[in-house]
C-alpha cells in the first residue's frame, strides 16, 4: 500500500478517536492492513504536522495561512499596478498592469468603503459600482491619492 494511502489512513483514524502514542497508532493502522515499522511511522506523523497533545495525536492548527493569504496594502498594491483610474457616472473604471487587477480589486473590497457597492476584476481592469454618482468621484479621488 502506498504511502498516501498510509497517511490518508492516519488521519481518518485521527478523525475517529484519539490516539494516544506511536504504537496505539500502528496497531490502528494494522487492523487497517498497514504494516509500517516506528521509523515510518515517525515520517508520517512528521510529514501530516501531527502533534503530540495531552489528548493524544492532532494536526497542527495553522491559521489559514493556504486557504486566505494576507494581501499587501490597499495603498501598496494601487502604487504597484494601477495605470489609471475614471468615473462614469455611478462606476469606477481602474486600469491595472496585465494580471493585476484581481488582487487590486480583492484588496480594495478588503477595505469595506462605504463608497463601493461591488466590484468585478478581469485581467487588466476593474470596475467598481458605486451607489451613486458623488460616492463615485468620491472613491476615485481617494484611488488617486493614493497614486501621489
Amino acid at each position: 500500500m502506498t504511502k498516501g494511502l498510509r497517511q490518508k489512513a492516519i488521519l481518518s483514524l485521527l478523525d475517529e478517536a484519539p490516539i494516544a502514542n506511536q504504537d496505539e497508532l500502528r496497531r490502528a493502522l494494522r487492523k487497517r492492513g498497514f504494516r509500517v515499522k516506528q521509523a515510518t511511522l515517525s515520517r508520517d506523523i512528521r510529514d501530516l504536522g501531527l502533534v503530540k497533545t495531552p489528548e493524544g495525536y492532532q494536526l497542527l492548527e495553522i491559521q489559514a495561512v493556504a486557504s486566505d493569504p494576507a494581501l499587501p496594502s490597499v495603498s501598496r498594491l494601487v502604487r504597484e499596478f494601477v495605470l489609471d483610474v475614471k468615473s462614469a457616472q455611478n462606476l469606477l473604471v481602474i486600469k491595472t498592469a496585465v494580471g493585476s487587477a484581481q488582487p487590486v480589486a480583492a484588496a480594495l473590497d478588503d477595505e469595506q468603503w462605504p463608497e463601493a457597492v461591488g466590484s468585478v476584476a478581469g485581467d487588466d481592469t476593474i470596475l467598481i459600482v458605486c451607489p451613486n454618482r458623488k460616492a463615485a468621484t468620491r472613491l476615485e479621488a481617494r484611488t488617486q491619492e493614493m497614486l501621489a
